[in-house]
């Protein structure tokens, strides 16, 4: 198949390229050459900004269109308005902040979405990221009745990942020293290694799946003792779990998700994936992903401030906090 890729170099398009050209694809990049240049050396690249600026997608046609970049509605019509008459299906890397709740317990691609007062809205925060997301799954439907492929993760990890949300929690079980650990013990997370998700995506390319679908795993969800014991055993850094209440957390003004990743107060926040499972979305076991990640990160500076996570300072100075108040 012809496969032309919108971004590709960063993340979840390098785990996506690097499938398809497993398999055997003739692969097209479009992105604007700020990210990992030449990483494809021998690809087709194609260096312009969908942003007003397609013309280097020239006249040429392709199989399928994978869209990992898409955030602002607009963009994101006007890149799916261009290809419709060119490619015959287009995929679009969603999220599962489309929903309108984020406590609702096994949500499936039916819940109710989120909404934005003002749809011309650009700015992308915390508050209009999932309304955005889902008028761009809206776009790329209308621009393609019956070619759209909407995948739905939620938390993508492993190897290249930017955000650090994962690799946080697995460097922290490498390093030396008790941990701080966020709420229940056996509260359940959810995430998704993004070789699976690209394996998934390729897979439905490939034989011409279309419609919407949530894209997470493991399955079964595992508690968040789980994630940080496996972190623990494969990084072999030693110290205890401490687990803080989410009131004292709360109080100590630790925020949910940026300074504690995978956290989020008062909610299991699990989603149904039975749809893409049917499928034959698999997940390979929590232990590899972070083996992979770790070993990944190692190639990093330790020395650097992570993109999420609290630092070791602060983790210290609430850690002696929590257990001052429960002695006392």
């Amino acid at each position: 198949m012809r496969i032309l890729v919108l971004g590709g170099t960063k993340f979840v398009g390098r785990h996506f390229v690097e499938a398809a050209l497993a398999h055997g694809h003739d692969v097209t990049l479009f992105h604007r050459g700020k990210t990992n240049p030449g990483l494809f050396p021998g690809l087709d690249e194609r260096i312009g900004d969908r942003d007003g600026d397609l013309a280097a997608l020239g006249d040429d046609t392709w199989d399928a269109c994978v869209d990992t970049c898409g955030y602002v509605p607009r963009i994101v019509r006007a890149s799916a308005a261009a290809l419709a008459p060119r490619v015959v299906t287009y995929t679009f890397v969603s999220t599962l902040s489309v929903f309108r709740e984020f406590t609702a317990h096994n949500q499936d691609e039916n819940a109710p979405l989120g909404v934005i007062d003002d749809p011309t809205v650009e700015v992308i925060n915390a508050e209009t990221y999932g309304p955005l997301k889902v008028l761009c799954e809206q776009a790329v439907q209308d621009e393609f009745p019956g070619g759209a492929l909407i995948l739905r993760p939620g938390v993508i990890v492993g190897p290249f990942d930017p955000t650090d949300r994962f690799t946080y929690w697995v460097r922290r079980g490498a390093q030396e020293g008790d941990i701080l650990a966020p709420g229940r013990p056996e509260r359940l997370v959810q995430f998704i290694d993004a070789r699976d998700f690209a394996d998934f995506m390729l897979a439905r390319i490939e034989d011409g799946t279309t419609g919407t679908y949530n894209t997470v795993g493991p399955q079964p969800p595992c508690s968040m003792r789980a994630l940080l014991e496996t972190c623990q055993k494969v990084g072999g850094g030693g110290g205890s779990l401490v687990w803080a209440s989410e009131k004292f957390l709360e109080e100590a003004e630790v925020k949910p998700w940026s300074e504690m990743p995978h956290y989020l107060p008062g909610s299991d926040d699990t989603f149904d994936c039975r749809r893409a499972v049917a499928l034959g979305l698999r997940f390979r076991s929590v232990e590899t992903t972070v083996r992979d990640t770790l070993a990944w990160d190692r190639t990093r500076s330790w020395d650097a401030p992570m993109a999420a996570g609290v630092s070791r300072e602060r983790e210290a100075q609430i850690l002696t906090k929590w257990r001052s108040e429960a002695r006392g």
